[in-house]
């Protein structure tokens, strides 16, 4: 295997900007304070990320993935996350032996 000084510089030039939004987001966040509009929009960030995260890859799937993300959001609606985390992976391997 080498190293391709392109992919390097890429990987940590990423790794810098990743760093540089993380610490950035501490400093503004100490100076100043969100309210309003804002606070909504940083309490409801991880949420969507992970929404943008999840739900490409359980359309782009197959039928048991589909199911099983289904399932987690309907538990997590009733239960705590983990559980419904749990639930959810237990659903997409059943799912996955049986079809």
């Amino acid at each position: 295997m080498t190293l391709d000084p392109v992919h390097l510089l890429t990987l940590l030039g990423m790794a810098a900007v990743t760093l540089l939004f993380r610490v950035g987001g501490y400093v503004l966040v100490r100076y100043v304070t969100p309210v309003g509009r804002v606070k909504a929009a940083m309490e409801a960030m991880p949420a969507a990320v992970l929404t943008a995260l999840v739900v490409p890859m359980t359309l782009a799937t197959g039928v048991a993935e589909t199911l099983a993300a289904m399932v987690t959001v309907l538990a997590v609606l009733r239960l705590p996350l983990i559980i419904a985390v749990c639930l959810g992976t237990a659903t997409v391997v059943v799912l996955r032996i049986i079809i």
